[in-house]
């Protein structure tokens, strides 16, 4: 076993001892009740019990943790210095996500995400939003690279989700889609739902919720299979909206399995999907900002022997 002590941030005054300890130490919600109940944790020296105990800012939290918890104490901090960060003030981050890397913690997955690196480097994010998932207004999937914004303070996070609401925010993704794309611009207008026979993948069902993507024809290549390089506009912004769309029209996105865009022909470990342009109007002083994010290596290489 090994202690480890930390002062309770002012960020996290007035907290839940067991949400504190899921936050500093990226423990599950389970795994935070067993120390708890197990006498490990003590806020001033005392053992606490209670895992619903609220916390004061500047009490002294000690938790005695296996050794394998204890490698990542404070959970994030280096991964949090190196993530691609491309900008940040005291409202909003914009990171420029790499592929493979998982937004939030969700089911199957309860550590290495992005969320816990932001809190890590910035951890006046635990209290905005939700407070699974800190600071985060939209995300990308796991296997989609590029551009996000963050909210840095529960003011910026309202703001943000509005912006969002009313469609005002500016979000475009490069794909690679599968055979020719004929018309060099157009717009797909379905509705995005779960799957009734598989809850994990989405698809255009009647009754799904409102979902349009504007796409626009960059490139179009033959050789060594047909396909298609599109700019992707959303309106909306549904789970896989952009793989789940392109699909219904028959052009699926390159490299995504899930959706029928496997192809030999043009080989690609992950989904041809970059996340390249974002603007909104920043949270406090209504600027539009502008963030672009090239085409990451991986993708690129995917490119060049096509034509």
């Amino acid at each position: 076993m090994s202690t480890e002590r930390v002062p309770i941030p002012p960020t996290l005054d007035g907290e839940r001892l067991d949400r504190v300890l899921c936050l500093i130490w990226d423990l599950p919600r389970s795994e935070a009740t067993e120390l708890i109940a197990s006498g490990a944790v003590r806020l001033d020296g005392r053992p606490m019990a209670v895992r619903a105990r609220r916390v004061v800012a500047g009490q002294d939290l000690e938790v005695a943790l296996t050794a394998a918890r204890a490698a990542v104490a404070l959970a994030g901090e280096s991964g949090g210095d190196d993530l691609p960060i491309v900008h940040f003030d005291d409202d909003v981050i914009v990171v420029d996500k790499p592929a493979g890397l998982v937004v939030h913690p969700g089911a199957g997955r309860s550590t290495g995400t992005l969320v816990q690196a932001l809190l890590g480097r910035f951890p006046d994010m635990a209290g905005t939003g939700d407070p699974d998932r800190p600071g985060i207004v939209h995300r990308l999937d796991k296997g989609t690279s590029g551009l996000l914004m963050v909210a840095r303070s529960p003011a910026a996070y309202t703001a943000l989700v509005a912006q969002l609401a009313a469609r005002t925010v500016d979000r475009r993704y490069l794909a690679l889609a599968v055979g020719r794309i004929e018309t060099d611009a157009g717009v797909v207008d379905a509705p995005v739902g779960r799957r009734s026979t598989d809850r994990t993948r989405m698809a255009v069902v009647a009754g799904g919720r409102p979902a349009r993507t504007h796409y626009r024809v960059l490139n179009r290549f033959t050789e060594p299979a047909d396909a298609t390089l599109v700019e992707c506009r959303l309106e909306t912004g549904r789970t896989h909206q952009v793989r789940v769309h392109l699909a219904a029209i028959g052009h699926p996105v390159v490299g995504d399995a899930r959706y029928g865009g496997a192809r030999q022909a043009v080989p690609v470990a992950r989904p041809f999907l970059h996340a390249a342009q974002l603007a909104f109007d920043h949270p406090t002083t209504g600027e539009r900002r502008h963030f672009e994010s090239p085409l990451p290596a991986d993708l690129e290489a995917v490119l060049v022997p096509l034509r």
